[in-house]
């Protein structure tokens, strides 16, 4: 086993299941603060995680994709922030933004190793990362304003665009962010 963390989570799905085919990258933080006040450890704590994990946990899967031979899925969460500035949230939407340009990075590198990657941008979804802002009911009811769907999305929203970009259906879908975001970017 690796003593790098996330060489060793590649070698305990390997131990396990003999390969891997697919990698969700869906671990992500967000902090809340005006950009002029904003923090370098709060910075730090989220590129970290939202951004440098997700580059190296890439890396790792493609590489072993490639030693496997049989190419595979790369599925990233991105956000509707991909897209736009946000408020309040510097270090998300970069990090965010970030994981955006990697995708497409990687799709050009990859795919002629047989390797799809992608990445879905959910919208604002009643996760822990938004309860925050669910439970400000003037700032709740401005983002339910502009969200054509009329609600907060779910975690359950994201199946199919999963199951999608896992599947052979997506097979010449590459370096493309899909947004689930009940119609917000339609906007």
């Amino acid at each position: 086993m690796s003593t790098d963390p996330i060489q060793s989570i590649i070698d305990q799905a390997i131990a396990e299941f003999g390969h891997i085919d697919i990698l969700v990258n869906n671990a992500g933080i967000i902090r809340r603060q005006d950009s002029v006040k904003f923090s370098e450890k709060d910075w730090d704590d989220v590129i970290n995680l939202n951004l440098k994990s997700v580059f190296f946990f890439c890396q790792a899967a493609a590489n072993q994709f490639m030693k496997q031979g049989t190419g595979g899925k790369i599925i990233n969460i991105a956000s509707m922030l991909s897209f736009q500035g946000g408020i309040r949230v510097p270090s998300y939407t970069a990090s965010k933004s970030g994981v955006k340009g990697i995708t497409m990075l990687m799709a050009n590198e990859w795919a002629k190793h047989g390797i799809n990657i992608n990445a879905i941008a959910p919208g604002y979804m009643a996760t822990a990362n938004t309860a925050q802002l669910r439970a400000d009911e003037s700032r709740s009811s401005e983002i339910l304003g502009r969200i054509p769907a009329d609600r907060w999305g779910t975690p359950e929203d994201l199946k199919g665009p999963v199951v999608f970009l896992a599947s052979s259906a997506s097979d010449y879908v590459n370096g493309y962010t899909i947004a689930v975001d009940g119609g917000w970017l339609a906007r």
